[in-house]
């Protein structure tokens, strides 16, 4: 079902000139060389290598993440709460994203109300397929199976089977976008109870907004935990094209697959232990140093001996150092004003701080560390646990529900700069000996 959208009519009048200053770039400085690549950024992942046409975010080193230009501080002061003392909602984050402008207070509503209608339609197979699975399955392999189930519903399938003009192909990807992120709260708060609350589900509650309506289905109705889902939605939703959700969501949506399948594909990547799996790994991590200690309030000296032995046994500790930041990373920062405003005294958040006065100089000296600061996950499960949501293995899940915010207004971008499918170059071993002269 489409829905009058005066939104989607403001992206068109600011996306079709934007298409076409891309269109004109690509054909008159198409030859223009940009950067020169090394070997050693191809045989590292192609960090810092610039190569993919992103506007939801950016990722500086130094500065950390920007959303259309602005730090997280400044989207807890302009964004629209729902009270003066609360979180930016993320309705107006992802419209942000998707228009690059500021949202006002009528413009969160309408997405709110709109993600609640559209949620009213998700089909009843997505459900019977996360029923066909053990509930012993990581609730990422159930979420993931839920995302392909609902892809029958595919707007921009239909439209492309049905032939269309390619200039239009955004049109129906929103379409979808909107279904999409609509009905991931849903799914996700579907799976927890179903795991964790012994198939014990709550109906969703279309008066609340979209990451209060997650709490809500979750279990959790005190204002204080729907304000922090607010501000994980928030912090998690994008990370600049290149992390690996981001890029592999761009890269399946560049062969013109639909949301479903594209957004899939960056879950998948989420999955991973060097990704969104991180912060459950903080969280084993924190477990163990509790139970081996025998106690949640060891010593700042238990705690750095502890750290210590985790390196001299040829493990990293989670949480810390990053790809691309070398300070503290802004995602942590912010969730530790959370926490200290808010609870202070809980005793995960008061090891949190510990470890974060300990570990930054334990990395420091030994002298291999780029970035020995902590990253967003090395207090997000903390948080997390510290308001009840105690079950490790969900986390990632959340992380995914909120990275759609900013993976899928990318595609949505993707389709309206009309850019082709992704296909870089490859090379053989031989021809990188070759190139840089290297002998045997």
């Amino acid at each position: 079902m489409f829905y009058m959208d005066y939104i989607k009519d403001k992206l068109i009048t600011k996306g079709r000139p934007q298409a076409e200053i891309v269109k004109r770039i690509q054909k008159e400085y198409g030859d223009s060389v940009i950067q020169e690549t090394t070997l050693g950024q191809v045989f590292s992942g192609m960090k810092g290598v610039v190569s993919l046409l992103t506007c939801t975010s950016k990722l500086d080193p130094d500065e950390g993440i920007r959303f259309r230009g602005y730090s997280i501080p400044e989207l807890r002061e302009k964004l629209p709460k729902l009270s003066e003392d609360g979180e930016p909602l993320p309705e107006g984050l992802f419209y942000l994203m998707l228009l690059g402008e500021l949202p006002n207070d009528e413009d969160v509503k309408f997405l709110s109300d709109s993600w609640a209608k559209r949620a009213q339609d998700i089909p009843q197979h997505a459900f019977d397929v996360i029923n066909a699975l053990p509930k012993s399955s990581h609730p990422m392999i159930q979420f993931n199976s839920a995302i392909l189930a609902m892809s029958t519903e595919s707007h921009f399938r239909r439209a492309y089977l049905a032939g269309m003009d390619k200039r239009d192909y955004w049109d129906p990807m929103y379409e979808g976008v909107m279904d999409l992120i609509s009905r991931l709260p849903v799914i996700a708060a579907y799976i927890y109870r179903r795991v964790f609350h012994d198939e014990k589900y709550i109906d969703p509650d279309p008066s609340l907004d979209w990451a209060g309506n997650l709490a809500h289905m979750m279990g959790f109705e005190s204002e204080e935990v729907k304000r922090l889902m607010r501000l994980y939605m928030v912090i998690h939703a994008d990370h600049e094209g290149g992390n690996v959700s981001a890029h592999a969501t761009h890269l399946v949506g560049s062969a013109l697959s639909n949301p479903y399948y594209s957004f899939s594909a960056g879950m998948n990547g989420l999955a991973g232990p060097l990704h969104g799996m991180a912060n459950q790994n903080v969280m084993h991590w924190l477990q163990r140093l509790m139970d081996e200690l025998g106690t949640d309030a060891p010593t700042t000296e238990q705690v750095r001996e502890y750290a210590k032995a985790t390196l001299d046994s040829g493990r990293v500790i989670p949480g810390y150092g990053h790809a691309v930041l070398r300070k503290t990373d802004p995602r942590f920062a912010v969730q530790l004003d959370f926490a200290n405003k808010y609870i202070p005294e809980a005793p995960l958040i008061k090891l949190v701080k510990k470890i974060y006065d300990v570990v930054p100089d334990i990395l420091t000296e030994t002298g291999k560390v780029k970035n020995p600061w902590p990253n967003v996950d090395a207090i997000s499960g903390s948080l997390l646990s510290s308001y009840g949501i105690t079950e490790y293995p969900v986390y990632t899940m959340l992380f995914g529900v909120s990275r759609a915010l900013g993976v899928l207004t990318q595609l949505i971008w993707d389709r309206l700069y009309g850019l082709p499918i992704e296909r870089p170059k490859s090379q053989n071993l031989e021809w990188f000996k070759d190139k840089v002269g290297f002998k045997e």
